[in-house]
């Protein structure tokens, strides 16, 4: 599975400048960064803040296969559902993070886990390693409904993992369990 990757209604390909202006407007939806922290020192809510840590999202590169992507119907490829990011946790790593976002209008419509299943996918099959995480607030509903629909597995943490917070994980030997044809599960 190499990039772009396509599913039946998605292309998902690396993020591009172009996109932009529609990541700064869906993060100004209603609702969409209300479980997000702000990853430093100040708030979403400083426009010159916000604008520099979205800029720097943009200009960062990882290793191959890693990054953030764009996610656009198939149909239509201009047209800006969301992204989602595969990346070292906190772009410093040493593990591995899937995260989603899209825009409301797209939400609950199964994007986000037909999405996010193709970069799982694309994690362990091509670029082959050996667990994911996701860590979000309990509170986010749909994200933990994500998650879930991709086998990841709340992992004991008590430092990560806690009455407000969730560290997911899926691990290699879980996403192998996944792949098998139900014929041969117990």
């Amino acid at each position: 599975m190499h990039l772009p990757l396509v599913t039946e209604r998605l292309l998902i390909r690396p993020r591009e400048p172009r996109d932009f202006d529609a990541c700064w407007a869906m993060n100004h939806e209603p609702g969409t960064l209300d479980y997000i922290d702000f990853p430093r020192e100040g708030s979403w809510d400083n426009a010159e803040a916000h604008r520099r840590y979205l800029e720097e999202t943009f200009d960062w590169r990882g290793p191959a296969g890693m990054g953030y992507f764009a996610v656009t119907p198939r149909e239509t490829p201009d047209s800006f559902l969301g992204w989602l990011l595969l990346a070292p946790e906190d772009l410093k790593g040493p593990e591995v993070e899937i995260g989603w976002r899209f825009r409301h209008a797209h939400r609950r419509k199964g994007y986000a886990s037909e999405a996010a299943r193709a970069l799982v996918d694309h994690a362990f099959a091509t670029l082959t390693f050996e667990c994911l995480i996701a860590d979000m607030y309990r509170a986010n509903r749909g994200s933990m409904g994500v998650a879930g629909r991709l086998g990841m597995r709340e992992r004991a943490d008590p430092e990560h993992t806690t009455d407000r917070f969730v560290l997911w994980e899926l691990t290699r030997r879980m996403w192998t369990e996944q792949q098998e044809p139900m014929s041969q599960k117990p």
